[in-house]
């Protein structure tokens, strides 16, 4: 029920601009980092959320900030917006690799990313960053979220749907179900755009949707409830089919989320996995 209110909340607030920074080669850039530094699976998921959140915040800030100070008209603000993405640019992998330190830290296990380590990383990249600098980086970030960082990822989702489903008596082969999970869910990350697309396309049954649809559907890209469901039907479908519609229907009770929607979504991924028509 938590998890359902925070993800409600977020959809309510969703900024016009959600999903801008989970770009594939962002996403892939965090996934190798967090493999590189043993990081939980939590925490690289997190990571992405954590940049996602701040970067949206603080492009919309800075913009305010330059459009409130220019009177030059349109071509003042050109020169204007053309500084402040010069600034972003030049520190957006510091931002990153302080998102990523931040979610380390997070979790509650020993591995954390510490500023020797997050230093060496970006020296090796030929950043010339201090210490000093970094630790600001991370401040940035913190005050820019206003130190709500500790964000549900969608692996929480699925491992607690897992909970209920298994206590409710589905059957589930839960090891093996639980790692393909958090496969798919890495798919589901690195090739975003396209499954989204194809969803979009299916629900609203047009293969050129409108700016209208396009819009609307953005609550839709970033529902992790609905993520998370699709996961695991996915999952289920490809490990024991048998039992797929069973917990399709649980998945309905629990969540809400109608079987039609969780069928487009587990439609639209393994699409993608195959790379052509699913029957």
């Amino acid at each position: 029920i938590h998890l359902a209110t925070e993800n409600e909340q977020y959809l309510s607030e969703l900024p016009e601009h959600a999903g801008s920074f989970k770009d594939t080669r962002i996403v892939e850039f965090i996934f190798l980092l967090s493999e590189k530094w043993h990081l939980d699976q939590s925490t690289k998921y997190q990571a992405v959320e954590l940049l996602e959140r701040f970067m949206i915040k603080q492009v919309e800030r800075m913009w305010e900030s330059s459009s409130g100070s220019v009177k030059g008209g349109a071509q003042g603000q050109g020169s204007t917006w053309s500084s402040v993405r010069d600034e972003i640019v030049n520190t957006f992998v510091l931002r990153l690799v302080s998102c990523v330190q931040l979610a380390s830290k997070l979790s509650l296990h020993y591995s954390r990313v510490t500023s020797d380590t997050a230093l060496k990383f970006l020296q090796s990249l030929k950043y010339s960053y201090t210490k000093q600098e970094l630790l600001e980086s991370e401040l940035a970030v913190l005050n820019t979220l206003h130190f709500h960082i500790n964000v549900s990822t969608p692996l929480a989702y699925v491992e607690l749907l897992l909970e209920v489903l298994g206590h409710n008596g589905c059957f589930l082969p839960a090891k093996p179900l639980h790692q393909m999970c958090v496969q798919l869910l890495d798919f589901c990350y690195l090739t975003r755009e396209t499954i989204y697309d194809t969803l979009l396309k299916v629900a609203v049954e047009n293969s050129t949707p409108n700016k209208l649809q396009v819009a609307k559907f953005l609550t839709v890209k970033e529902d992790f409830m609905l993520l998370a469901v699709g996961i695991i039907s996915t999952g289920m479908f490809i490990l024991s089919p048998g039992h797929w519609d069973q917990v399709v229907e649980h998945l309905n009770c629990i969540t809400g989320i109608t079987p039609q929607s969780i069928l487009e979504f587990s439609y639209a991924v393994l699409r993608r996995i195959l790379g052509g028509t699913v029957p």
